[in-house]
This record gives structure tokens, sequence and C-alpha cells, in this order.
């Protein structure tokens, strides 16, 4: 995901009052960014909250709408952190909310999809970081990118397209059954011309 920071200032914001842009996360990798966390003394887990911080619009009420790391606030707060520190990219608390959704729809700064990969009003959309919900093809996508799959890419939610385009290839039972082997054709669909459009494909170009 591409923005400007405009604000590249640490605010230290309690988790609990963080609101997310997005429904779902992939569980796995909440879990797999816990362990990472618990390696960190006292010393190196202020290191690693000040390098990675948290990237928050000031939306109606002066509230921080996270639009990255999702995964990782998610990682923090079952954790038991209860603050990170976050940088505001842009304050857009002076809209009223049917303005503000519009805005963060607009520049893509929301995905409000469920873990069925059905578009959800931005009501629906969960109130605080403890109440996203997993989304095993969102895991399954961020698993096939990091074994080369497909390439990291800026366009934003890529790993939602990706998770959708799987979705619709493989069946939810056999994700939950058997990860590696859902991973093992998972990779086959991705090196297919079937998901040339996909952000970051590096399937075999036809000549």
């Amino acid at each position: 995901m591409t923005y400007e920071i405009r604000e590249p200032v640490l605010h230290s914001t309690p988790i609990a009052d963080l609101r997310p842009t997005q429904m779902t996360v992939g569980m796995r990798e909440v879990s797999e960014k816990r362990q990472a966390w618990r390696q960190h003394d006292a010393t190196k887990r202020l290191e690693f909250l000040r390098a990675h911080m948290i990237p928050t619009i000031l939306g109606p009420g002066r509230e921080h709408f996270v639009i990255d790391h999702h995964h990782l606030a998610r990682a923090l707060y079952d954790e038991g952190q209860k603050e990170v520190f976050v940088t505001v990219i842009i304050d857009l608390s002076k809209l009223d909310e049917g303005a503000f959704w519009t805005v963060l729809d607009f520049r893509a700064w929301a995905h409000p999809y469920d873990a069925r990969g059905r578009r959800r009003e931005f009501a629906d959309l969960p109130k605080s970081i403890k109440g996203l919900k997993d989304d095993p093809f969102r895991s399954l996508a961020g698993e096939l990118r990091r074994v080369g799959g497909y390439a990291k890419d800026t366009t934003p939610f890529s790993e939602f397209l990706w998770a959708d385009f799987l979705r619709r290839r493989i069946k939810p039972k056999a994700v939950e059954k058997d990860f590696s082997t859902a991973l093992e054709k998972a990779l086959e669909f991705a090196k297919s011309p079937e998901a040339e459009y996909l952000p970051g494909w590096c399937g075999p170009h036809q000549r």
C-alpha cells in the first residue's frame, strides 16, 4: 500500500482505540507475528514499536482509522500490548461520516469485504482491532507470496485480491484441513494464465 506521510510524528495510542478499515485478517500470519514478538525483550520491543508505526487517518471524532498493518496490530493486541505508535497520514476529522468513507473508498484506504469475499456496508466494519475475523484465504495468499507465488506489489489490498482468486478455486475445507496441500495447489494456480490480471503475477509469459 502506498501513501504520503504528511505528519511523520509518532503518537502513542491505545490499541483498543484503533478502528480497522478492513473486516478480516489471516490468523496464521497474526500467529507468526505473535511468536516473533515473544522473542523480543523489553528494550527490543520498544525499538520494534518505534520502527513499525501504524499508519492511520484521523476520522470523525478524531478517531484513528488504521489503513495498514492490521495483522501486526491484531498480533500486538492479542499479546496484551496496550499501546502502539501511530503516524497520521491525513486528518479527515472535519468530514462527516458519509464523506469520510467516500474518500477512503475512493483512495482505496478501506476494504469492506467479509471472509467470504462479499462486499459489506462500511457500518459493518469492526469497531476495534479485536473484532477482525479470520479469512483462511488471506493466510493462504500471504503464504503464497512468501514462497514466491507472486511478487510484492504496491496495489492496495493486493493480498486480498489474491485471496479472492484462490477462494474461487480451492474449497475452504481444503485450506483448513491441509494448508500445505492447499498451498501447493495455490502455487499451480498462481503460475497459470488465469492469474495474469492479478498484481505481482510472475507466471510464464507467452511469446
